[in-house]
């Protein structure tokens, strides 16, 4: 696969509408429901967690531990996928989603890869397996993505994850997440031959965007669930916008937030 690395004048594979989890709020995190009602709702782009179960397998979850999103208990790397596999992720959030299964990055890549759909992976390490979780991820997203024109975006809040995404498959693009503008964050974006940088959208203005687009990556925002807030990135030139509000921002129109 060839190395995805873009400028900001060269074509960027991705749409600027991304949904957060698969549909935000609007369905359980991180499952396929999740997935599919983002769809349903024209958004062709998906945000999701990945993380290693204690036998290897890389599975959909944001928390290091199960009990907000799952009826489980304890810490979710600490248990083999055979266990994982048995919890309810979806009773949490509403009864129509009980019984809705966590699913392994393998069954989403085949859902996004039958419907052309795009897919960010948050590399998300159980604490001590930051390096691990990245190699694993990025290995097994290379395997099943082999082929594609357009790989998913690998991003990570854990330069160290990052890392061993590039050690293990070089050629995937990858983005460094940022929750503040820590010093050193470009130079770090750039040894990493990150292809982006995805910040929380506050941190952005018209001096953050120059540096970053001036260096060759681009730039991309989460959670952005208001329309004056979208309306700013896309004034500023950014290119992504991460999004819970899959019913009301239309992910085919740049500007505005008519439903979708």
């Amino acid at each position: 696969m060839a190395n995805a690395r873009t400028t900001p004048s060269s074509a960027w594979p991705y749409p600027r509408w991304i949904a957060h989890r698969g549909a935000g709020k609007l369905a359980p995190e991180n499952t396929l429901a999740a997935f599919r009602l983002g769809a349903a709702h024209g958004y062709r782009m998906f945000e999701c967690d990945a993380k290693l179960s204690a036998d290897g397998v890389v599975f959909l979850m944001h928390d290091a531990t199960l009990e907000r999103t799952t009826n489980g208990q304890g810490i979710g790397g600490d248990q083999p996928w055979a266990a994982l596999a048995q919890l309810d992720a979806g009773g949490w959030h509403s009864r129509a989603h009980a019984g809705e299964p966590l699913p392994t990055l393998a069954n989403l890549a085949r859902f996004c890869l039958a419907n052309g759909y795009h897919l960010n992976i948050e590399i998300k390490p159980t604490p001590g397996l930051e390096q691990k979780t990245g190699e694993v991820v990025a290995r097994e997203a290379q395997q099943l993505w082999q082929g594609q024109a357009v790989p998913p975006l690998l991003t990570s809040f854990r330069p160290e994850s990052l890392q061993g995404a590039r050690s293990a498959a070089p050629g995937l693009p990858r983005g460094l997440l940022l929750d503040t503008l820590w010093t050193g964050w470009l130079d770090t974006a750039l040894a990493l031959e990150c292809v982006a940088v995805v910040c929380n959208h506050a941190l952005w203005d018209s001096a953050t965007v120059a540096q970053a687009q001036g260096a060759g990556l681009r730039t991309l925002s989460y959670t952005v669930n208001d329309d004056w807030a979208a309306q700013r990135l896309i004034s500023l030139g950014t290119d992504g916008i991460i999004t819970d509000r899959v019913d009301l921002f239309a992910p085919a129109v740049d500007a505005g937030s008519s439903p979708a």
